[in-house]
């Protein structure tokens, strides 16, 4: 199931995605609700998953355009297929590749999100310096999860004891604030809620002198 879970694949992993798709929209949406989504511009979604995460956001962006990247090619046809029309319309764009070598231009997005996927990524502290290459100057990263070291709820107490075993990397808020200010993020904020072991962190990229 682990590996399921950092790289969906087959019918069980597609059951998985699903799972994931309505599982993880509710976390999703109180973690979206700390970011100012921009109408414009571009967004990226690092580990796009079954896709729900992209569908939020271009629903939430107006015009903007909204990548996703997941280095599962089960999880690339799922997130396709349930944004077809954006797809088709040119408004959404997903493919297939790694976090830890994005293959996107320097300073692209104004939002990169990560829901739920961050604890998978195979060199953490690198991978976020890599999506800090991506962000444009004022551009924010938003990471999100059901789960987090030291929290009081049952789903992360559970997650924490077997992450030996998971291969997950689970780090507390202070942890995750430390993490994207060392990759040089700006205004590093951090949200929990700890009845439900929810977290959310944003920074900023700084902005060019003018």
């Amino acid at each position: 199931m682990k590996n399921q879970c950092r790289k969906p694949d087959g019918w069980l992993g597609r059951w998985l995605l699903r799972n994931m798709n309505k599982r993880h929209s509710g976390v999703t949406d109180w973690g979206l609700s700390h970011v100012a989504i921009p109408r414009d511009g571009a967004i990226l979604d690092v580990g796009c998953g079954g896709g729900r995460t992209i569908a939020k956001l271009a629903a939430a962006s107006g015009s903007g355009m909204v990548y996703g990247i997941d280095h599962s090619a089960d999880s690339v046809g799922m997130a396709s297929k349930l944004n077809t029309k954006l797809v088709n319309s040119g408004r959404v764009v997903i493919r297939q590749g790694s976090v830890s070598q994005l293959p996107y231009a320097n300073d692209k997005f104004d939002l990169v999100t990560a829901v739920e996927t961050h604890f998978f990524w195979p060199d953490l502290a690198n991978d976020v310096r890599e999506v800090l290459r991506v962000v444009a100057p004022g551009g924010m990263f938003v990471m999100i999860a059901e789960v987090y070291k030291g929290a009081n709820a049952a789903m992360s107490k559970m997650v924490e004891k077997y992450a030996p075993k998971t291969g997950m990397t689970l780090l507390s808020p202070d942890e995750h604030r430390d993490l994207l200010e060392d990759a040089d993020f700006d205004e590093v904020q951090v949200f929990t809620d700890e009845s439900k072991g929810w977290i959310c962190v944003l920074g900023s990229k700084e902005r060019l002198l003018a």
